[in-house]
């Protein structure tokens, strides 16, 4: 499926580190094996870039600002919100801390990342749980800001703009949701075109759902949040992005939810990369593919102001 070798490179590293069985694992172990590959990727924060940590409504948060930013930039730009990925099992401020920190340096935005509870030990609604409360605090100052988040954490960025038009509740200025579960729809094509995909399987799939879902008894509104792509109304809803793996179980997802939104009158776009897979914005320094991405996604960061609504 994989013909670039610098992607190949990128696979065999991970699973240097992040064997395909860790999916599988207890979630104390999935952690350990989770947290030693990206402490493997992870690079320094950029120069210009600085960080705080602090609490809002009792979640643990991450700010990157640029060390040059005036008091009336930071008082009128444009921020992020992002959600970091991993299951709802693994993953932390850690894990996507040079992500966050490389987003905020190439974009020159605010980005303000969350550290959700996490599965099995807090199963949903305590994601978007965590999400919204964060949410509802960072919008009290009335700054356009976006949601971003890659794979588990772009189901969330959905499921939270799904939740604030259901409650009437401040909506996002646009979303990026990257490599995204979607639809728990397992009948696409890419479920079984990509069942044995690097990185990411559909048995892994499978296998996290019930972690982060206990309980199959849910009401149309949770459906809607677990699975945001089967949402019953997608009007109203913010200016979406949607990046995709081409070699990934998730694929389909993000085109099946674009379709649902173009077809409400909502401005949305997905954009497919081949030959990467699930993870890939770890590889944006092994990779042209990959950071050939990142600098895209850093690009729409940086036009927010210029998305159709």
């Amino acid at each position: 499926m994989i013909s670039d070798p610098e992607v190949l490179a990128f696979v065999k590293k991970t699973e240097e580190s992040y064997p395909a069985d860790a999916n599988l694992a207890t979630a104390e172990d999935n952690r350990r094996y989770y947290n030693t590959m990206c402490a493997v990727f992870r690079r320094p924060c950029p120069a210009n870039v600085e960080t705080e940590d602090c609490h809002i409504d009792g979640v643990p948060v991450r700010n990157y600002r640029k060390k040059n930013a005036g008091p009336t930039n930071e008082a009128t730009a444009t921020k992020v919100m992002y959600l970091h990925g991993g299951g709802y099992v693994v993953g932390s401020l850690e894990s996507h801390d040079d992500v966050c920190a490389e987003l905020c340096d190439v974009s020159g935005l605010e980005v303000i990342a969350v550290d959700y509870r996490l599965a099995p030990e807090y199963q949903y609604p305590a994601q978007i749980d965590d999400v919204e409360r964060v949410w509802r605090e960072i919008t009290t100052d009335g700054r356009s800001t976006i949601i971003m988040g890659d794979s588990a954490g772009g189901n969330l960025c959905a499921a939270l703009s799904s939740r604030m038009k259901r409650l009437n509740g401040p909506m996002p200025r646009g979303q990026i949701l990257i490599y995204p579960s979607l639809t728990g729809d397992h009948s696409l094509p890419s479920y079984s075109e990509n069942a044995e995909a690097p990185l990411l399987r559909t048995q892994d799939i499978l296998a996290y759902k019930p972690l982060y879902v206990g309980d199959d008894n849910l009401s149309s509104d949770q459906q809607s949040e677990i699975a945001p792509a089967k949402s019953a109304n997608f009007s109203h809803l913010p200016p979406t992005w949607v990046i995709t793996a081409d070699v990934d179980p998730l694929r389909d997802d993000g085109p099946v939810y674009v379709a649902e939104l173009l077809n409400a009158g909502v401005f949305a776009c997905c954009i497919n990369e081949p030959q990467l897979v699930h993870g890939y914005l770890r590889a944006r320094h092994m990779s042209k593919r990959a950071n050939d991405s990142f600098k895209r996604i850093c690009m729409l960061l940086s036009t927010a102001d210029q998305w159709a609504t």
